[in-house]
């Protein structure tokens, strides 16, 4: 059972979905449901012996096509509402040990390649509003499956969070007629002090505005609003800072470092978004090798973020570490 029931309060939806209660939680050896399916062997999502990226439905998804009728009836104050929308499973690779910050720059071209491909198919669906992509990775995060994989959320409505980033970026460009983000950009670049990696067609930093102490975002330095937008030359660029970064983030302390990383892009509810502008943000739970940054009090309760770190220091650290872009291996 799956469905929206409406926060008055806070103005946003939640989601209910009861029977990912019952998902794969840390399955033995031998019984990975997203490894390739070997003869005589246990019959995974995947009836394949072999594969290179594989995209198919969560078997425990939060949305679905056709939707469910919502468990209790829609109200004045309480409204309720079907859970409509698809969620997907992308693996990025058959080897079941492997990162995506191991995965050569071909793969992760190809990868990009198939985010693109599901943005567009997915975002053409009627009923789709908003294609969200992203990765939790690591214990750290909640992560029950280690194999390398990440999800795609096809949306009926705009997530809380990017409705309010549009709506700043429609506010500035209504006021100065320029890209919010194409500003923000720019601040960095003059700045400089918190800018780690950059390619020809690509940007990464900690934000001068951090609520993680190795929060990183990735942005298209030209104005692209989404996948869509991409040629096969920025497609490929993409994954090298993409990859270069995520080695950073694994040498910064010797360890296959967790993250969430989430991507914003343009909406696909067919509407004018002058505020879209294509960007990966990662948030990485660590704070210190060893501690952990938790979501207490302050930024559960008040939604303020309290950082315990400078993004100067943060960014000069990771900017430091190896691999440097040029010297990325394809």
């Amino acid at each position: 059972m799956s469905e929206l029931r409406w926060n008055p309060i806070a103005r946003e939806w939640v989601v209910t979905a009861t029977h990912r209660q019952d998902r794969t939680f840390f399955p033995p050896p031998g019984f990975c449901p997203l490894c390739p399916t070997q003869e005589g062997g246990f019959p995974t999502e995947i009836p394949l012996p072999a594969y290179d990226i594989v995209v198919f439905e969560n078997k425990f998804p939060s949305f679905r096509l056709p939707p469910p009728e919502p468990a209790v009836p829609d109200g004045d104050l309480f409204h309720v509402m079907p859970a409509e929308g698809v969620c997907e499973v992308v693996c990025y690779t058959s080897d079941h040990n492997a990162t995506l910050a191991q995965c050569s720059v071909d793969q992760i071209s190809k990868l990009v390649g198939v985010w693109r491909e599901r943005y567009v198919d997915l975002g053409s669906r009627p009923e789709v509003s908003y294609v969200f992509i992203f990765e939790n990775k690591g214990e750290a995060i909640g992560v029950t499956l280690p194999h390398p994989h990440g999800q795609i959320y096809a949306f009926s409505y705009l997530p809380p969070k990017i409705e309010r980033e549009l709506q700043s970026g429609n506010d500035h460009h209504r006021k100065t007629g320029r890209c919010l983000h194409c500003d923000v950009i720019a601040e960095e670049r003059v700045d400089g002090r918190r800018i780690v990696a950059e390619s020809e067609h690509f940007i990464a930093f900690v934000p001068f505005y951090a609520r993680y102490p190795y929060e990183l975002h990735i942005y298209a330095k030209g104005h692209l609003e989404s996948m869509a937008d991409f040629t096969p030359v920025q497609e490929r660029d993409l994954a090298r800072i993409l990859k270069a970064v995520l080695q950073k983030f694994d040498n910064l302390w010797e360890m296959s470092f967790p993250y969430m990383m989430v991507m914003h892009q343009k909406p696909t509810d067919g509407q004018d978004h002058p505020g879209s502008h294509f960007h990966i943000e990662f948030y990485p739970p660590h704070r210190t090798k060893e501690k952990l940054k938790f979501l207490a009090g302050c930024e559960s309760g008040a939604g303020t973020f309290i950082n315990d770190t400078l993004p100067e220091d943060k960014a000069q650290e990771l900017r430091g570490l190896a691999p440097q872009l040029q010297e990325v291996a394809p």
